[in-house]
């Protein structure tokens, strides 16, 4: 136990912020007419071909209650400079409150999904849930992207990784290592 002496208990509550590598999304729904963001990271890679990303959305978001009915999103990958609209649609409920409005976004026709994208944003997935099993037990929706768009012009995009509590790391050095020809995993 030598090394533990030096540590000190993590809450329980404050494991995300210690495993949550992927980028802050704005996570886009529409229904009649009606089109939502909401502030997501708890979202996972599943597989690479077809494009599969796992995402916990709290039943509490109106969001949740339309993805379900619609089966249709688009998750968008803001920048840095999008750190207080980010912020803002995570704090704000869009039952009540036009989120493009308030927060001064705009919204573009995607082109598989009724749900909108985020002109502003570095990155836009057009996505479909493929599986809903784990939607009732655990708020866990894998979704396949069937549209994929970036912004060329973003040779090194800064993007946000929450890591709770109103604390964000922001990408930076990048390093870049070979990888060997042939798999480990395939053995």
């Amino acid at each position: 136990m030598k090394g533990l002496t030096q540590k000190q208990v993590l809450p329980l509550a404050q494991v995300y912020g210690v495993l949550e590598p992927g980028p802050v999304v704005l996570v886009t729904t529409a229904r009649a007419g009606r089109a939502n963001i909401m502030t997501l990271t708890w979202h996972t890679m599943m597989e690479f071909e077809p494009p599969l990303v796992g995402c916990v959305i709290s039943a509490q978001n109106d969001s949740f209650d339309l993805l379900r009915e619609t089966g249709e999103c688009v998750l968008n990958v803001p920048t840095v400079e999008l750190i207080e609209q980010v912020v803002g649609c995570g704090n704000t409920t869009g039952r009540k409150v036009n989120k493009f409005r308030r927060f001064g976004l705009t919204p573009m026709p995607a082109s598989k999904v009724q749900a909108p994208l985020i002109a502003e944003c570095y990155a836009n997935l057009e996505c479909r849930v493929v599986e809903r099993r784990l939607v009732t037990k655990y708020n866990f929706f894998v979704l396949e992207v069937v549209q994929a768009w970036i912004d060329p012009r973003q040779k090194r995009p800064k993007t946000l990784h929450h890591q709770g509590e109103g604390i964000f790391q922001v990408t930076g050095r990048r390093l870049k290592r070979p990888s060997p020809k042939t798999s480990l995993l395939a053995e």
